[in-house]
């Protein structure tokens, strides 16, 4: 009995000590990332990705089936070394080797993973803001006209008119401002009208109405930018900002007090910052949309976000922007943008708009007719009318010579 006993108790120790010693050969450290789900997905990470927090994909990206090639010959018969997952996963972080018939630029990318977050952004933080900025000039508006009123013209009429704007001025004021309008339509029916024209029309409805939408919005886009080439042709030469303007600016354009009127060139330096900012916004809006329309040869961002680090300032504020980017990533960028800057110039035109109709009285009349009061010149824009004036005498004291 007592050999039994020691041969037993032999038996166990040697086996422990084998355990042991395996077990402390393949144990991974207690903290290394990922241990207890074998380099899947952990409870940490869904439950970060349910507080919208940032989750490092990489050990999805890096881990295709490649690194494993020996473990796994043999195992998944056809499909050599990878299985589903990692097949999938090869396709969705571009790193799989795709074939396909078509021989379009962006046809090899069939699965684009930053589709969710630009989908995401779009139907979320972009428009709710987008909405409180054209919301939030609605109301400014609404309350700067029933506190100031109509600004009406002070002086007895005159009677008398005088050309403000010539017939090819007006041509591009409203070549301009008609495709933006049109533009900004389109545009606000395609970003909200899944969510509000579906239930009035019908998804068939709301079909032809985004096709339509669509067709325009393309097309008319190219009548926006001949405005924006003829407009900046016509009044660049005034609206080179001067002294005279810091005088307007500080008298407020005599907007908020009755009576009292800033002297000004042809444009104010009201105008001249509305001016400046349709220069600026047109632009790029222009840019972007050109982008979206051909993707394939005018990608805007990559090369854009490659300067822009290359300067540092992005990493300065915790950005490291993208610079290799597919197509649809391209275009995404693009629509963003796009929308972006459409807000702000929509905003920016709603005051154009107020003051320029019922705003300010006689202000229609200088992009209705071209012909204005005397005496809505002569309290709106003095110094331009004065040098109207003096070019007149000129012109009458030099016919009798002729």
């Amino acid at each position: 009995m007592l050999r039994i006993f020691l041969a037993l108790t032999l038996t166990l120790g040697i086996a422990h000590g084998a355990l042991a010693q395996d077990t402390t050969g393949t144990d991974e450290p207690t903290d290394a990332p990922r241990a207890q789900t074998g380099g899947a997905t952990t409870l940490e990470d869904i439950l970060a990705r349910q507080r919208g927090e940032k989750v490092d994909n990489s050990y999805r990206a890096q881990n295709t089936g490649q690194g494993n090639a020996e473990g796994l010959l043999g195992q998944l018969g056809t499909r050599g070394v990878a299985s589903d997952s990692d097949v999938y996963r090869a396709i969705r972080y571009g790193s799989a080797d795709v074939t396909v018939s078509t021989k379009g630029p962006a046809a090899g990318v069939l699965i684009q993973d930053g589709g969710m977050w630009w989908w995401t952004f779009r139907t979320g933080p972009l428009r709710e803001y987008g909405t409180y900025i054209l919301g939030g000039m609605l109301v400014v508006l609404l309350l700067f006209f029933l506190i100031r009123g109509r600004i009406r013209i002070d002086g007895e009429k005159t009677g008398r008119t005088v050309t403000r704007f010539s017939g090819f001025e007006r041509f591009g004021h409203w070549l301009f401002a008609g495709s933006f309008l049109i533009l900004g339509l389109t545009g606000l029916l395609t970003l909200y009208g899944r969510d509000f024209l579906i239930p009035l029309f019908g998804k068939e409805g709301f079909a032809t109405i985004a096709q339509g939408c669509k067709w325009l919005h393309n097309n008319l886009a190219w009548a926006f930018m001949l405005g924006l080439v003829i407009i900046t042709v016509n009044w660049i030469a005034h609206n080179i900002p001067n002294r005279t303007d810091l005088k307007w600016l500080a008298a407020g354009g005599g907007l908020f007090t009755k009576g009292s009127h800033p002297p000004a060139k042809k444009f104010n330096a009201g105008q001249k910052i509305i001016f400046w900012l349709c220069i600026l916004l047109g632009v790029s809006i222009s840019l972007s949309g050109l982008s979206l329309l051909f993707p394939f040869e005018l990608p805007m961002f990559a090369k854009t976000f490659s300067i822009a680090n290359s300067t540092g300032l992005p990493q300065l504020i915790g950005l490291d922007l993208p610079t290799q980017m597919s197509p649809q990533e391209e275009m995404q960028y693009a629509q963003i943008w796009h929308v972006m800057v459409a807000y702000a110039f929509i905003a920016i035109i709603l005051a154009h708009i107020y003051l320029g109709s019922v705003g300010m009285e006689g202000a229609f009349d200088a992009m209705g007719t071209g012909e204005v009061e005397e005496q809505w010149a002569r309290e709106h824009h003095s110094l331009w009318l004065e040098e109207v004036k003096a070019q007149e005498a000129s012109d009458g004291a030099a016919s009798p010579a002729e």
